[in-house]
This record gives C-alpha cells, structure tokens and sequence, in this order.
C-alpha cells in the first residue's frame, strides 16, 4: 500500500475560492483578507469576506505564531479589532500548553508503579 495522497484529496474545490490579500504595520502582525471568488476570479457576494490576523508571541522556548479570525465586515474594523483578537487567541494557547502539560504530568510512569504492561514469558 502506497503512503501517496489520494489524487482526489488533492483536487481543489471551485465553489469555495478566496483572493488572498495581506496587509501588515511590519510591527505588531499580519492581516489577511479572504474574499470570496467564483471559479472564473469573480467576486462570490453570495459569501463573507473573512479576516485573519497572525502575529507571534515570544516564549522562552522560542515564538510561537498566532492564527485568529477577526469578525468584522472591513478592513479598518479588522485593525481596530485585531488586539483584542490576539489577546484572546493567547489566552487560547495558554491554555492548550497548560492542558498539554497536565496530560504529560499525568502521564509520567514512576518506577515501580504497576503500568499493567507487563511482559510475561511462559
């Protein structure tokens, strides 16, 4: 059996295509907007033109990007909106590193406590 991608997974979906634009203050972070296009580069107004801010957080173990959605109809309302969306998007990642780090605290196997996986030989 074949590690390859299903060519169909590959195939790209015409009903749900986006230009891609991005805008950035080459300080703070990143903003892109999604707007929605038909197959033939038309603009789609039957869907929502989405914002996405990214921007980075420094930790001892290095950065960490950031990818949040910001709800907003326009571009100025995206920047206006953009910190509050960050912090709420490091809240988030905190808490999956604390979650994180109590499933592998949990996990720790302490020498002589019975794992259950103990190998028997006949």
């Amino acid at each position: 059996m074949s590690d390859s991608p299903n060519l169909a997974d590959l195939a790209m979906d015409a009903d749900n295509l986006y230009l891609q634009e991005t805008f950035t203050d080459q300080k703070v972070g990143t903003l892109t907007r999604l707007t929605p296009v038909t197959a033939d580069g038309e603009p789609d107004d039957s869907r929502a033109v989405q914002y996405i801010g990214q921007a980075q957080i420094m930790t001892p173990m290095g950065a960490i990007p950031l990818s949040f959605e910001i709800p907003t109809d326009s571009l100025a309302e995206a920047v206006a909106g953009f910190a509050a969306e960050a912090e709420k998007a490091i809240e988030r990642t905190i808490e999956e590193a604390r979650q994180m780090q109590r499933e592998a605290a949990s996990s720790i196997v302490v020498p002589g406590q019975d794992t259950g996986g103990k190998i028997q030989i006949p």
